[in-house]
């Protein structure tokens, strides 16, 4: 305006947006419409399981879930089905519930491996506090906590992504794929799904290796002794299922390469075994307890044990290595032997779930 004050129109269709936002912030959700929390991110920690108790029945409904799993067993189910609920779960139930109590947290009434997942789901939310969007927690493939509960609550607190973590080093479809399974099963009945990425399996991730030759290091300090083999004892599987096509073994054989080359003049003393076969099928070898059985027999009279492919300790390393392989040992002629344990909750050993957990978690949270 000439010898005025200008003025600036805004467009008409600038307006007419403009309104629209106004009109939508004055709209109310329905009464009934879900409470809507969102802008978190949820980190699952998953383990294999642990039964609620050491009783027959808390025993048989473990197993039963495990051993009915297609990718733990994948004999045909015609053929399965009779010698797992004729057989297995009418004998296995309190020989099992001996070995766990052998094994048991009695202060806290729980296995130690629900007792060691706990504590490092709470280190690494530690580890993650200044990230206020972040909710760490835990669950186990079989029993309880149950994945399915454990990702309803991360969803039920605002949790729109969510970085699931198999704690498994190496990849088997036993392990890490049957946790996947059950989060997409558990995905597939949601309205609303989270963004979903899940952990991949590091056998050679350079923190993982140094975090266990640490470990090695750290605890031949502390014996009286100079152990003349250091035996690295890998959860079995069945040979078909790696002539099937699973990286389990060859991703087992990479761990323990890195972890010769990690621990120098030292890794020369190292061997690779595999453990825990169940059934009379053929499984990886060599087996854990004959190569324990022939050394000693073979006059080997100092030895230690780790379990790389174990994250946390559990009835596997602590009763059948810290408790069958030594007395297989110490029956036929080995004079000194000592478990080495998990990386668990260490400072080390969440130092390795850390590095992974923020690597992954890059282009979600800064």
């Amino acid at each position: 305006v000439p010898g005025g004050t200008r003025v600036l129109k805004k467009p008409e269709n600038q307006t007419m947006m403009d309104e629209r936002r106004e009109a939508m912030k004055q709209l109310a959700l329905p009464k009934e419409h879900a409470p809507v929390k969102a802008g978190k991110v949820g980190i699952l920690l998953v383990n294999l399981g642990t039964p609620d108790g050491t009783s027959y029945w808390p025993m048989r409904r473990y197993l039963k879930e495990f051993l009915s799993d297609r990718r733990v067993i994948e004999t045909p189910r015609l053929i399965w089905w009779p010698i797992l609920n004729g057989i297995v779960l009418t004998t296995r139930p309190s020989k099992s519930g001996e070995a766990y109590r052998s094994i048991w947290n009695e202060e806290r009434g729980e296995s130690p491996l629900r007792t060691i997942t706990r504590a490092q789901a709470e280190k690494i939310a530690d580890g993650l506090g200044h990230r206020e969007e972040v909710i760490v927690d835990w669950a186990m493939r079989y029993g309880n906590p149950s994945i399915a509960e454990r990702l309803q609550a991360l969803v039920e607190q605002g949790c729109e992504r969510l970085l699931v973590f198999p704690l498994y080093p190496q990849y088997a479809a036993a392990t890490t794929a049957t946790v996947n399974d059950t989060v997409f099963d558990k995905l597939k009945s949601m309205r609303w799904q989270p963004a979903l990425r899940t952990v991949p399996p590091y056998p050679s991730d350079p923190v993982y290796i140094e975090a266990l030759a640490e470990s090695i290091r750290n605890h031949l300090s502390t014996l009286d002794f100079e152990p003349e083999v250091i035996l690295a004892s890998y959860h079995g599987l069945p040979k078909e299922y790696v002539t099937k096509g699973d990286p389990y073994q060859c991703q087992c054989l990479d761990t323990s390469d890195a972890l010769q080359e990690a621990l120098g003049p030292l890794g020369d003393k190292l061997m690779t075994t595999f453990q825990s076969r169940f059934g009379r099928a053929e499984w990886l070898q060599p087996y854990t307890d004959k190569t324990v059985e022939a050394l000693a027999r073979e006059g080997v009279k100092r030895m230690v044990i780790l379990t790389p492919g174990f994250a946390a300790d559990c009835v596997e390393t602590l009763e059948e290595i810290d408790g069958e392989a030594q007395e297989i040992f110490l029956e036929h002629g080995g004079e000194k032997f000592s478990f080495i344990p998990c990386l668990n909750d260490s400072e080390g050993g969440i130092r390795v779930l850390l590095h992974l957990v923020e690597r992954e978690l890059k282009g979600w949270v800064d």
